[in-house]
Formats: C-alpha cells, structure tokens, sequence
C-alpha cells in the first residue's frame, strides 16, 4: 500500500480509493478548491487525500502555542504507559458509545482511544465534544502515525479564526448549534418538518441528534465526502448535509407508519443504510442544492440561540441523576399549566415548533383574551405591549381557527406618529390550524421573483403590497438574508426587515406570507383576508369572517425558575 495504511483494513474500505495513481492538488485557490472537493475530485485516490487533508489542516489558523506530533510522543507514554488503551475510560465530553471504527484495523481502534485521552490532556477548556471520536478515527485513515493524526486534530481544535466555525467544543456551542439546526430545518425542510412535528412529542429533541447523524451513523465513505468539503468550507456545510439526510429521510420514510418514540432511531438506521437509497454524490448534490443560504444566516442564528442559553444559565450539560428532567433543555408545552379557549396542548405544541429555537425554550403565557378584557383594541394593545414576542389565535364563529406569531413588540407602532406604518421583522408568520393545518412563509423569501422595483412605501393601506417592496430585501438573491433574522436584533440595515405588522386606533394588519393577510377592525369582532391564489388555493379563513375569541400569549421564561 502506502505510507498512509498504517491503520486501514483495506478488506473494509472501498476499493474505488485504493488507486496508487500519482496525484497532486497544485490549486491554492478557494473557488478552485471548493469545486474539486464538491466533485470529489481525491476520493478516489488514497495517498492524494491524505496529502490534501494534511494540505488543507496546515492552513488552519490557530492559537500561538498548539500541540504538534512532538508533544503527543512526550505525553503518550505517560497518560497510556503500556495499558490496553480500550480498557481506559474516556473523558466525560465524548460519548462512549459513539466511537465509531470505520474502516480501522485493530491498531487504529486502539490508537482512537489514545489520542482523545492525550487530547483531553492538552485540552482541559473542552467540556463537551461528541464528534470529536469520529474525527480522530477519520483522520487516523489518512495519517502516518498517531503523532500526525494528534497534531492535525489538535490543529482543527484550536483554531482561532473568528470568522471560522470547526468543531463544538463546549455543552453551550452543541446546543445552540442544535437549536440553529432547528430553526434551518423550519425554514428549508418544511415537509420533513411537519413530518416530524406529526411522529414525534418532542420535535426539538429529534433534531438535536443532527451531528449523530453525520458525525457517528453515516459510513465512512460519506463522512470522508462530506469532510473533504467541510475543510474547505467551513461548519455550514456539516448544516446542509443533515438538512439533506433529513429530506431524503422524509422522501423515503413519508408514507410509511412510525412511532413516536422510535423517530431517532428510525433516522439513525437510515443514516447508517444511506447507501441504500442515497450515493454520496447524490447526498452532497441535494445539500448544495438548498437556495437562499448563508454562512451569515447561521452565524446570527448560532449568535441569538447561543445569547438565549445563556440568559437562561444554560451553559453546561446537566447531570442526569441530580434533575433528569433538565438534561434536554427543550422543553415543550406544559400541558397542566396550558389553557386555552382555541386550541389544544397538541396545536400549541404544533405551533411551538414553527418559532424560532431560542422562543421555543419558553412557556407560553395568556396575556389577553376577549372573552376575559372584553373587545376593546387599546386594551389589546395594553396588554400586549411590552412583550415580544407574541402569538395571536382567532377563532371564528364558522370554527375556523388561524393567528400569527408576532416578533416584534406592538408599541412600535407609535413610531409612524399618526400614520398606518408597518414594522416586524422577517421571523413573523401567520397560520391556520382549523379546518387543516398551515403555516404561511414570509412571500418574498420564498417566491423572490415577486420583488418588484420602486420605493418603500410609507403609508400602507395593503400588507400584501407592502410585502413585494424591493427595498426590504437586498438587490443581489446571494446576498439575501433569512426571514429568520431580525433587524434590530443585529443591528442590519431596515432593507432587510419585514414588513408584516401595522396597527392604529381603527384597525389591526398582520401579513404577507405567501400573499395571506388579516385585517382586524378596532372592535375585534370582525375580520377579513386576502390572499394570493398564484400560490396557495387555500385561504386562511374565510374572506370575511365574525370572530368568536381572540386571544394573545407571551413566552415566559420558566427555566431558570
């Protein structure tokens, strides 16, 4: 074989990269690079990835004082000395359960196990990194000796490239990053999304088993794909590729029964039998393929969810034993603290999956209802501002059920002076839940051919014209950030907000999703919608209805109670 077989049992790997072709990368230029690894270009050719990786992991920035293959043969013998290194215990931060094997001899299983033991030595700031074993065991195909593989990893480890996301290393990092995926799986997989929300109690715990999928159930040969472009492109790539085992699970899983408590497991044996239905070229061809995303959009994401945990003094894993009910941070809908007069436990928990991640941590809390304050449009703005954000159901008189979930506080109104401004940011949305189940997308993300030229206008008299103004998006689609994102949360320029709220002593008006809208009169006891038929034949309710109980929630914090 090769200088790099050390720890290969060639009788696994597939025989397609043990090609001793003599190869070179000569290319140092990112575009050029990028599209290599997408294609797959040292996939097939054993030694060349083995240089590349090398390569690639040399150019990592990172802090003045690393650990390099020098340190590892000083530190080995003492930490290991001549025990069975399967025998020692792992720190607490891998899960030992997860290590995965691959395509390792004996020697590479043993040699996984003694450099996580050497790194958790030279490492003592990591608290929690679970994909750490695969790494090491992916690198260890692709390493002269344990010493190279320990000075690569400890290189990805300790990179300190702000503008560069590696590998989570902290319980807070994991989390926020399960949180982010959340929300991405909200925005990007709608289908598989509402598969989920259907299947499974707990939506939010399914998808904090995202890095499993990748980093501990996906075979060698995939993993290494999706590694070849993860070194050239950073943390948003591990994003799309679960994103895209999520919609091929949903492809091939949809129309066949599952049971709730068997949703993770039933992801992870597809994950592990990908090659079943799924080659990894088609794999990372429908990863790329998901439009409208940015490494920026994951970066505010990760930012607020990380800033929501920290708020509520989420930052370590906590210990099963002492509060069992606070190790998964996600916490849905309390059904015995829960009442309402128009929906269910089970409806508001389907809508506690559409908010955003670092919303869904909280309690919901009634804040106002017609059937309590009575009718009164400045009472409902009493009670309602001051929070953010807020949920709004209607029930009509016809039984139809609808509302929209509101992001920013309603005394930003006031910021028109008399006239009928719209504010909001892109992370509102509005929903039908009776007489069938509906969430409505802000309609220029989604259908950004609608963007039509012209200014942004100030009086509104129609959300969905207020909705196709060009200047609410950037001119550029590649520039063009999430509705998730919100602009007075991150300081962005107003172009990037959304135009979804508007409210005045004589009337309410909440839209913009796929053309949907609600127009509420001051005495909150009609209402009316518009709609886009090009898109959705569905309205949100009747055209013009008579409503029987509104009601508005806020999200208490209870975590931290």
């Amino acid at each position: 074989m090769d200088e790099y077989s050390c720890f290969v049992d060639w009788d696994k790997m597939d025989v397609t990269v043990q090609s001793q072709d003599a190869k070179d990368l000569t290319c140092t230029e990112f575009q050029e690079l990028k599209q290599l690894a997408r294609q797959g270009y040292w996939a097939k050719n054993h030694s060349l990835r083995a240089k590349v990786y090398h390569k690639l992991i040399s150019n990592i920035p990172c802090r003045t004082v690393t650990p390099d293959a020098n340190v590892y043969r000083d530190i080995v013998v003492k930490i290991v000395g001549k025990r069975n290194s399967n025998s020692l215990p792992l720190p607490e931060f891998v899960d030992d359960s997860l290590v995965p094997t691959y395509c390792l001899n004996a020697e590479g299983i043993g040699a996984v196990r003694k450099i996580i033991l050497c790194i958790a030595n030279q490492f003592p700031d990591i608290s929690f990194c679970p994909a750490l074993p695969s790494v090491i065991a992916l690198l260890l195909h692709y390493s002269k000796d344990e010493a190279e593989c320990f000075e690569q990893v400890c290189r990805i480890l300790a990179c300190n490239d702000p503008s560069k996301r590696l590998i989570d290393q902290t319980f807070l990092a994991f989390e926020s990053s399960c949180m982010t995926f959340g929300d991405l799986v909200n925005k990007y997989c709608q289908a598989a999304h509402k598969l989920m929300v259907a299947v499974s109690e707990d939506v939010l715990e399914v998808y904090s088993d995202w890095q499993r999928w990748l980093f501990g159930e996906l075979p060698m040969v995939y993993i290494a794909r999706v590694f070849d472009v993860f070194l050239v492109e950073g943390y948003k790539v591990l994003y799309r590729v679960a994103l895209a085992i999520l919609k091929f699970f949903h492809k091939v899983r949809a129309g066949q029964p599952m049971e709730s408590d068997s949703v993770q497991q039933d992801i992870r044996a597809f994950v592990r039998d990908i090659a079943k239905s799924v080659s990894p070229e088609r794999l990372l061809e429908k990863a790329f393929a998901i439009r409208l995303f940015s490494r920026k959009e994951i970066q505010l994401l990760q930012m607020a969810n990380e800033k929501a945990l920290q708020q509520k003094g989420i930052t370590v894993k906590q210990k099963s034993v002492a509060s069992p009910k606070r190790q998964n941070v996600h916490l849905a809908v309390h059904a015995e603290n829960f009442k309402s007069e128009i929906v269910s436990v089970k409806e508001m928990r389907d809508i506690w999956s559409w908010i955003p991640e670092r919303f869904a941590l909280c309690q919901p809390l009634l804040l106002f209802t017609t059937l309590e304050h009575g009718c009164s449009l400045s009472r409902f703005y009493s009670h309602s501002e001051g929070h953010e954000p807020t949920l709004l159901l209607i029930k009509t008189t016809a039984k139809e059920v609808c509302g929209a979930y509101l992001s920013t506080d309603w005394s930003e109104r006031r910021r028109g002076g008399n006239k009928l401004s719209f504010f909001g940011t892109g992370e509102c949305f509005v929903f039908r839940l009776q007489p069938e189940v509906e969430r409505y997308e802000w309609v220029i993300i989604k259908h950004p051919e609608l963007a039509t030229s012209g200014s942004e206008p100030e009086n509104h008299v129609s959300p969905a014209s207020s909705t196709l103004s060009s200047r609410s998006l950037p001119s550029d689609p590649s520039d063009r950030l999430s509705p998730f994102l919100s602009a007075r949360h991150f300081n962005l320029p107003s172009k990037t907000a959304s135009m979804f709220m508007a409210g005045s002593s004589e009337c309410i008006i909440i839209g913009g999703g796929d053309g949907q809208a609600l127009y509420l009169d001051a005495d909150l006891n009609h209402g009316r919608t518009s709609h886009c038929n090009t898109f959705n034949n569905q309205p949100l309710c009747s055209e013009s209805f008579q409503i029987s109980v509104l009601e508005v929630w806020g999200f208490r914090d209870t975590m931290n109670g």
